[in-house]
């Protein structure tokens, strides 16, 4: 397990849609692990896949103190109920907005091993899943904002002390990591 660095707003990779998992194996362990390690040294209470720059359909989450858990190809069921709160996220770091989102959600998945996971959760664990699921499909947070609050969003974003910088130096390993990880 090792701790990795989280890619900021700007990096393609957080753009697209991320592939589905359909190994399960021990490189899937190792990111799940890497995953539940970075997220809780951030610390968020989620980090996906991309974050990492593994376009992997796979993330993180810890919404109760000293109970991480992880959820692979996820399907969700959103609630017809709403919730709006403060959402931020690691890869747009010190910031934070009202986020609209469903109130409940149930996610339906596999875990690591290739068993099938459903998680039923509301309020926080129900915001974490839907914005850990949107970085599986290229969406970020700032792009569920209404109009003016994204507009102050992307201006913050923009003035920020990390914006624009160097994107970090991705070494392709000369050995077969069948695209799991770099």
């Amino acid at each position: 397990m090792t701790i990795k660095d989280i890619r900021l707003f700007g990096d393609p990779v957080l753009t697209k849609k991320a592939d589905e998992v359909t190994t399960f194996d021990k490189e899937i362990e190792l990111l799940v692990k890497d995953l539940t390690e970075t997220m809780l040294e951030a610390p968020g209470v989620g980090l996906a896949a991309p974050q990492l720059g593994v376009s992997l359909r796979v993330f993180t989450y810890c919404v109760e103190l000293d109970k991480p858990g992880h959820l692979i190809n996820p399907v969700l069921e959103l609630s017809e109920n709403r919730q709006d709160g403060e959402e931020g996220c690691l890869s747009i770091p010190g910031m934070s907005f009202n986020t609209d989102r469903s109130y409940g959600v149930i996610a339906r998945g596999k875990n690591m091993y290739g068993e099938d996971v459903v998680i039923e959760g509301s309020e926080l664990l129900a915001r974490c899943i839907q914005h850990e699921t949107d970085h599986l499909d290229g969406v970020l947070f700032v792009d569920r904002l209404d109009v003016e609050t994204r507009k102050i969003a992307m201006k913050s974003i923009r003035e920020a002390e990390w914006f624009g910088l160097d994107k970090p130096i991705v070494k392709i390993s000369p050995h077969e990591t069948f695209g799991l990880s770099i």
